[in-house]
């Protein structure tokens, strides 16, 4: 009986522990997003919005994500009454490492991978609103780095993430999320 009770207690440790990781994970949080230097605006756009974000970790030290970022909108009218509106968003896709530390319920990780952004967008200038449209997109390298706690299957990240977006000095994104391990 005692051997019995030891390898339950072992078999269920070992499946709380593999939860702990989760093979797969979803998350949502808010997300402080920088774009300096807009060139249609002349101005920064400085903004909290929202992101989603999946992942699949197949094991321990490696997974992959994706993520889907609202990056903002912003409405500047110039000295002459013309008005100009942009909006900004991006997909991410990132191969992400965790670094082998002996804490169980703290997660240290690194994230490479490609954001394609789009933006878009209409201006006056003058003639009747909606006139003349903008709109712009394309891909570029990203990267990002922070930390999670979890426990059982729930968990928070902070972490920090960039990437080029033309015409601008790119997106500098610090976000607070919460996630929960399907599997």
């Amino acid at each position: 009986m005692r051997k019995f009770l030891a390898l339950l207690a072992l078999s269920l440790g070992a499946s709380a522990a593999h939860a702990d990781n989760g093979l797969l994970y979803v998350g949502a949080g808010i997300a402080n997003d920088n774009l300096k230097d807009v060139t249609a605006t002349n101005s920064n756009l400085n903004s909290t919005n929202w992101k989603v974000w999946a992942g699949v970790r197949p094991i321990s030290l490696f997974a992959v994500e994706a993520d889907y970022i609202d990056l903002g909108s912003q409405s500047i009218t110039a000295p002459g009454g013309g008005t100009t509106h942009l909006s900004y968003k991006a997909f991410t896709g990132y191969a992400v490492g965790y670094l082998p530390i002996p804490v169980p319920f703290l997660d240290v990780f690194g994230k490479a991978g490609l954001a394609r952004w789009s933006s878009s967008g209409s201006t006056s200038l003058g003639a009747p609103p909606g006139l003349f449209s903008l709109s712009d997109n394309g891909t570029q390298f990203a990267w990002g780095a922070g930390g999670q706690l979890h426990v059982g299957n729930f968990g928070a990240r902070l972490e920090y993430e960039n990437f080029s977006v033309r015409n601008t000095n790119g997106a500098n994104l610090v976000s607070l999320s919460v996630f929960f391990n399907l599997f």
